[in-house]
């Protein structure tokens, strides 16, 4: 299919194309081993996006990953770096949805078209992205959604990128196959360490065991690419703890713990651990999951 012959219909649709020809094409993505000859992309692409990270992960993403996605999404958008996922549920969505809360930019590489969202659930995010970054795709518009066509895509994800995050993933996510392109490009990879009892940090705790760069802080990934930051860092002072809930973070640790078993390990009643959760999850120091689950928010939770 000529691109050239299809730009009348795509204008329509206020669909660009990039070749590699294209003075545009981005730079990190031109070097990979046989970058997409074409780029379909809806919004826009700017030299500022050479400063770009991919966050990506599990689509069945815990409190924990939820967390860590904000903060690191945050963190980067905040300093002036795209972001770069696939706009897949769990991981993706968040990092994307929180880079535009930040006023960021922010990529969504896809399986299909850029006419064709998917999940269909996610057409107002991806709206939101044209309009503060680009959805791109090296396949024309129009096509379908297909299982074979993400493999291939995720090659785009970490090549736009200086580097990948993987945030949570299981023995076989996709999130490990983009983590492998971006190793295979020569693009760093960060990873977070998660319980050895969780499914969703397997594969992350896998990667970190074959030299990952440990996602301890996202501070560590501008700090680990050498990359200077572009705007002043966002990030929050913390509060001063008390010592009841210095005692509630050091029972939680690293886990996700349901009410009751917080209760058993503090040897405290429902009615008062339940008032002081309440306004530790008001001031950011825990996360509540499904029902009344509970973890240390990222920022307590690696100190």
């Amino acid at each position: 299919m000529d691109p050239e012959a299809m730009l009348p219909a795509l204008a329509k649709k206020s669909i660009e194309v990039l070749t590699w020809e294209d003075e545009a094409y981005p730079t990190y993505l031109k070097e990979i081993d046989q970058p997409p000859p074409v780029l379909y992309y809806r919004g826009t692409v700017l030299p500022e996006d050479d400063l770009a990270v991919a966050i990506v992960g599990t689509r069945n993403v815990t409190a924990y990953g939820k967390q860590l996605t904000k903060d690191t999404a945050t963190y980067l958008a905040a300093n002036g770096i795209t972001v770069v996922s696939g706009l897949a549920r769990g991981v993706d969505a968040i990092a994307h949805q929180t880079a535009l809360e930040q006023g960021g930019r922010t990529f969504a590489v896809l399986g299909s078209g850029v006419d064709v969202i998917y999940p269909p659930e996610h057409r107002t995010l991806a709206e939101s992205i044209v309009a503060h970054g680009a959805l791109i795709s090296d396949y024309p518009p129009g096509t379908q959604p297909d299982g074979v066509n993400f493999p291939p895509r995720n090659r785009i994800i970490s090549g736009l990128s200086r580097g990948t995050v993987v945030i949570e993933a299981g023995e076989k996510s996709g999130a490990l196959i983009t983590a492998k392109f971006s190793i295979d490009q020569g693009r760093e990879v960060f990873a977070a360490p998660g319980s050895v009892l969780s499914p969703m940090s397997r594969g992350t705790n896998n990667l970190l065991a074959a030299g990952a760069v440990p996602l301890t802080s996202p501070t560590v990934i501008l700090k680990h690419l050498n990359i200077t930051q572009t705007r002043p860092s966002t990030e929050p002072v913390k509060p001063t703890l008390d010592a009841d809930e210095a005692r509630i973070l050091r029972a939680l640790g690293q886990d996700t713990l349901h009410i009751d078993d917080l209760c058993g390990k503090l040897g405290t009643s429902v009615e008062k651990l339940t008032a002081e959760l309440t306004m530790m999850e008001l001031k950011g120091l825990v996360v509540r999951a499904k029902g009344m689950e509970y973890a240390a928010s990222l920022t307590w939770k690696l100190d």
